[in-house]
This record gives C-alpha cells, structure tokens and sequence, in this order.
C-alpha cells in the first residue's frame, strides 16, 4: 500500500484502488507502484481474483504526455508489461471515463463492468499521436479488427451502452461498477484457486506474446511523432478545450 495505490483483500478477492483522483493520470512511478502491486499478489494464497479500480470521477484518463519523452516511454511500457504478466483474473470497474492509455489500462485487465455514463476512448489520432498500452493487440481482441481500426482513426467517445454491445465491456451497472466488478471477480474466486490460474495462463499466453512485440512497435511510432507540429497542436488543444488544426507536419 503506498499513497498512489491502496490494496484490501476479501473472501479471496483483492480490491486494488488507484488514489490519484479525480482523473487518475498515470506516470512511471504509479505504474511501478501498481504493477508492483498486482505482481506481489501473486504471491499471496489468499487472493484468487483482483478488481482493478480507481478513486475519484474517472477510471483514467491517461498518460501526461505534455513533458514525455521516447525514453519515458519506454520504461513506462516496461512496467505496463508488468501488468500482463500477472497470474490472478482482474476485473477492471470503470466509472467515468478511460482515455488513451487509461483505455489500455482498462484493457490489460481480464474483464470489464461499466455504467452507461462510462465513456472509453482511443483518442490518440487525436492528439496526433500513435495508440499504446498494448491496444494494437488488445482492442481489436475485444472489438474485432475493424471495430478497433474505426476506434482509432476516429479516437470517439463510446458510451457504456455501446461498450456492452461491442464487447468492451463485459457487464453493464446501472451506477456502481466496483460493486458488480467485486461480485464477478467473488464469482471467479468460487472456483478452484489452481484452476483459475492455469485456465488463465492458457487463454492469454498469446495475448501475452503479441503485447510484448505491439509494445516495441508501439514505443518506435509514438517516438517518430513526438517531434511533430500535430503532436504539439494535439496537446495544445486537448489543454485549450478545441478542436485540433492539423497540417500533417
């Protein structure tokens, strides 16, 4: 427990909670803290299932890119790696909303809960910017390759509604999603502990994989646009509020 991520374990079932409200902005150093903190739980007998969720209005809303640099980046995604490397199912309540790599947080875990209020969004193109996180593999593992690829070339909103329809979400509650996110994770944890544990390791052994080899493209990408003016304007004008003015320089 530090002051970015607080964990609490019940009836087999850890409940781990980012603290940086109310928009939960994730740096180096709370990815650390929080792979760290998932991978620890490994270890623990008691544990079976994790819900992954966050303190304040929004689940994520992504990375601070404003002063991020190709290096940054890369350690950044060492320890986002971390987070798929977990033995324990993780059920991700995501109230308000998850943006760009909070989206790829919230996809990295197992499983989703939403409301209809929640709103994830792949809003690199954007920002002038390359998706991360894994999403290359993940988004369309849920989505579909078209789905993904519509997802980000246009970085719009989806509504929880929506999300249940197209399978970014796997449960829908009508205000609360820790609450039906602690009940699916208690369910999970019903069965047996090494069961869970080798089920999960052979279903995503080649999500794993792939993520590890979309990371390191990821990175290059995000580096080759980080000097561009359609980066700056992006940042620029997710800070002002407007519209982006793209050149395609």
């Amino acid at each position: 427990m530090t002051d970015s991520i607080r964990v609490q374990t019940t009836e087999h079932v850890a409940v781990v909670e980012i603290r940086r409200p109310p928009n939960n902005f994730f740096d180096e150093a709370l990815l650390a803290e929080l792979a760290a903190s998932l991978l620890a739980l490994d270890d623990d007998p008691e544990v079976r299932s994790v819900v992954l969720c966050s303190a304040g209005k929004h689940f994520c809303a992504g990375a601070q890119l404003e002063s991020v640099t190709a290096q940054g980046i890369r350690r950044i995604y060492r320890h986002a790696f971390g987070l798929f490397s977990t033995r324990c199912p993780v059920v991700a309540a995501v109230q308000g909303a998850a943006v760009g790599g909070g989206l790829g947080l919230a996809l990295a875990a197992d499983f989703r809960v939403a409301t209809p209020e929640s709103r994830f969004v792949a809003n690199f193109a954007r920002l002038g910017f390359h998706q991360g996180f894994g999403l290359t593999v993940t988004l369309p593992a849920v989505v579909g390759q078209q789905r993904a690829l519509e997802l980000l070339l246009t970085g719009r909103a989806v509504p929880g509604t929506e999300a249940l329809e197209i399978g970014l979400c796997d449960r829908l509650s009508p205000s609360d999603p820790r609450e039906a996110a602690f009940e699916l994770a208690a369910d999970i944890a019903r069965s047996a502990p090494l069961s869970i544990v080798s089920i999960r390791a052979t279903m995503r052994r080649a999500l794993v994989a792939q993520v590890a080899t979309a990371l390191d493209t990821e990175v290059q990408a995000q580096a080759a646009l980080l000097p561009t003016a359609d980066f700056r304007e992006g940042i620029e004008a997710a800070r002002a509020r407007r519209s982006p003015v793209f050149t395609g320089a």
